[in-house]
């Protein structure tokens, strides 16, 4: 369960991000951030890199859904997210490639969360739930259209999505059913075979085996006498 920690790292990495950009105002810890006035870009390489402030009312990559399902996403969120640590917790016998995939998907699925639970309250423009989620990594890359949509540049994300991408990529690599080699479980111990020659009630054991044959050659000798 170690590897929670990287979950831990991955979860207070994007909040911190997050708060960089978007600004803010935290009393109880007297810090107060300016961060950048929505759609300002800095380039980093370029134009090939860039930080874009966006915010994502949607799915990860920039992907909008109505503000009917804005909800039901949220919801969705959390669910998924209590989903993923049960499965983590059942894998937890898995070699380790595997449960650092699931800390990885988990750590970026609770950070989005919380941007979809609690920004909305934090920063006093939508109610629980309603919240947005902060991208800003910009990224250039070739031409590709999804759903009838072409992007001339990779959408705007952020550290939670692309650990989400990455988890899943070493998931489908590496993921097996069998657990890791010096996890063996002690049912399966229990379950080999025993030799029923070895532990059978019904055999003497050797001191009985010659305590019979001296019983029998004394006999002889008397009757023969």
């Amino acid at each position: 369960m170690k590897v929670l920690y990287s979950t831990l790292f991955i979860v207070i990495a994007d909040q911190i991000t997050k708060f960089l950009v978007k600004g803010g105002t935290i009393p109880l810890l007297n810090i107060h951030v300016d961060g950048m006035y929505y759609g300002q870009s800095i380039n980093v390489i370029g134009d090939f890199f860039k930080i874009t402030f966006v915010e994502n009312p949607g799915l990860a990559f920039g992907i909008e859904v109505g503000d009917s399902s804005k909800l039901l996403l949220s919801l969705f969120s959390l669910l998924a997210s209590i989903g993923i640590f049960y499965y983590f917790y059942k894998s937890r016998h898995q070699k380790l490639i595997v449960r650092l995939s699931l800390a990885f998907i988990l750590g970026g699925a609770i950070g989005n969360l919380i941007d979809r639970t609690f920004y909305g309250v934090f920063y006093g423009y939508a109610p629980i739930f309603y919240g947005r989620v902060v991208d800003f990594f910009n990224v250039d890359f070739f031409d590709f259209t999804i759903l009838g949509k072409t992007f001339d540049r990779w959408p705007i994300f952020n550290i939670a999505d692309a650990t989400v991408t990455i988890g899943v990529v070493l998931l489908l690599i590496f993921h097996k059913t069998e657990p890791a080699k010096d996890d063996v479980s002690k049912e399966e111990i229990k379950s080999l075979p025993v030799s029923n020659e070895e532990f059978s009630p019904s055999q003497p054991n050797n001191l009985e085996t010659s305590n019979s044959l001296a019983s029998n050659v004394e006999n002889n000798i008397r009757k023969e006498n």
